[in-house]
């Protein structure tokens, strides 16, 4: 029985869940942008699970991450609170230690009366990022590249010497992850495969509680390591690098200017070299890797016995540039570094395999999956839950908001993007007319009450930022933080 068939056969829902409240499964990837076929983001990209899965349930075509990077974008999910309420705008901030009294979503579904699992990267994947309270059961990351892995950061990996051969790219003076290759193992030993399999034994098990079940995989954020095979699905020679332009910066701020330039040093030895097809089939490889873990447990699920009571939410952390706007990483209010994949499998929705259009956020999905299962409400929650568009395709919906760095913002609406910075210098790009974001409009008089319009959705104010993890100490073994003394 496949998502359609199952929740075709499903019974009547109250307002808010079932009679039996469901089960829920969040299912993650890291890094992917919108290079998948049901976005259309790459000609020729394959990625047969997920676009089943976007058939079959609803696909937000366009949803956009609450922040750029991903320890505050995961903040922000998992909170249900954005960066400027929160001040965790980077990726050494705790949650914890600075804001004690947050209920997360899995906490919240625990309260409710729901066993809660969780395995690879769900917050942060540096200790101190998932405190065990959280979860009834917890598998912590396994990585591909645990010789380059701190022993402060990851205590429980086993620090092992670099294998021969390392770097694999070839590439001199590339440090830590920004690595791509296939490792000397076999694919059911890659990291994300453990993750992988306690998410099918979990849903292989007898369970008398409704569940919240958690699976992040780390694929395709770099290192971009996998089997040979997903290279083999995207001969070089055919790989396309994205379109680009000289003076594509030209009319940027200088803020955005600076955002654009972190890491410059990584793409211009990548082009300057002759790696950047190389680079980006090696991305495409890792989409294709994660989307094949993807359909082992989405696979797993509809073989359950929860098949017909769970929902299943699949989404990224934020997407990822791969020479756009000469960059490759992330931590920009661009497209290419907001737009992220973002289905909902629901037997709420009364138009599965009908697109919803409208730009939503990735911060709706804690009020979202509240509402779905009918739990008590956290009045505490920035994002707007996604039911009324599950119900009605076109029901009205405001603009998107992304935020990275205090009073930094981007506002989206189906027409338009909106970008402003701390010192109030703007972007504004035609979304339709101009989709690769060449043309900077935001000086043009004639749309001052477009940004003005756009404006009033982003934030007033900004949290100031919480203090970095090295302010603290540590203790793995108890999961406790203590604050240093300021010096």
């Amino acid at each position: 029985m496949n998502r359609r068939q199952f929740l075709s056969a499903l019974p009547a829902m109250n307002a808010f869940g079932q009679a039996r409240r469901p089960n829920v499964v969040s299912l993650s990837v890291d890094d992917l942008n919108d290079w998948v076929g049901c976005l259309g983001g790459y000609p020729g990209v394959k990625t047969p699970n997920i676009d089943k899965l976007a058939k079959h349930g609803v696909l937000f075509s366009d949803a956009h991450c609450a922040a750029p990077l991903c320890n505050p974008s995961r903040t922000a999910i998992l909170s249900g609170l954005r960066p400027s309420t929160t001040g965790i705008y980077n990726n050494e901030q705790y949650l914890r230690p600075n804001h004690p009294n947050v209920v997360t979503l899995p906490m919240h579904f625990r309260r409710n009366g729901y066993h809660v699992a969780g395995a690879g990267k769900i917050f942060h994947h540096v200790a101190g990022f998932n405190p065990p309270d959280q979860w009834d059961e917890f598998q912590l990351q396994k990585f591909d590249d645990p010789w380059y892995r701190r022993a402060d950061w990851y205590p429980w990996n086993q620090r092992i010497p670099a294998p021969k051969g390392h770097p694999y790219n070839g590439l001199a003076n590339f440090a830590g992850e920004f690595d791509w290759g296939t490792l000397e193992t076999p694919e059911d030993q890659y990291g994300d495969q453990k993750a992988v399999e306690f998410a099918t034994e979990f849903l292989g098990r007898k369970h008398t509680k409704p569940f919240f079940l958690a699976t992040g995989l780390w694929h395709p954020h770099i290192p971009l390591y996998s089997p040979q095979r997903f290279f083999d699905m995207y001969p070089e020679a055919k790989v396309q690098v994205p379109e680009t332009r000289d003076d594509d910066l030209a009319d940027i701020p200088k803020l955005g200017q600076d955002l654009a330039g972190f890491r410059r040093a990584e793409f211009e030895r990548i082009r300057d070299t002759g790696k950047w097809k190389e680079f980006v089939r090696a991305y495409l490889a890792a989409i294709s890797f994660a989307d094949a873990m993807v359909g082992r447990i989405v696979d797993a699920l509809d073989n359950s016995a929860y098949a017909s009571n769970t929902i299943l939410v699949f989404w990224s952390d934020n997407g990822w540039h791969l020479g756009e706007k000469q960059h490759v990483h992330k931590s920009t209010l661009w497209q290419r570094s907001t737009h992220v994949p973002f289905i909902i499998s629901a037997n709420s929705s009364k138009q599965n395999g009908v697109t919803r259009n409208q730009p939503v956020s990735t911060l709706d999905i804690y009020p979202t999956l509240i509402d779905l299962c009918g739990l008590s409400p956290n009045p505490r929650l920035d994002g707007k839950s996604l039911v009324p568009l599950l119900q009605n395709s076109k029901a009205p919906r405001d603009p998107a908001v992304s935020t990275h760095l205090p009073d930094t913002h981007c506002v989206i609406d189906q027409r338009w993007r909106y970008i402003v910075y701390a010192d109030k210098s703007e972007e504004l790009y035609d979304r339709k007319a101009d989709p690769n974001e060449f043309r900077n409009l935001a000086s043009d008089p004639k749309l001052t009450s477009v940004k003005q319009r756009l404006a009033s959705f982003a934030p007033k104010t900004s949290a100031a930022q919480q203090p970095q993890s090295t302010e603290f100490d540590f203790d793995f073994a108890t999961y406790t933080y203590k604050r240093k003394p300021k010096k």
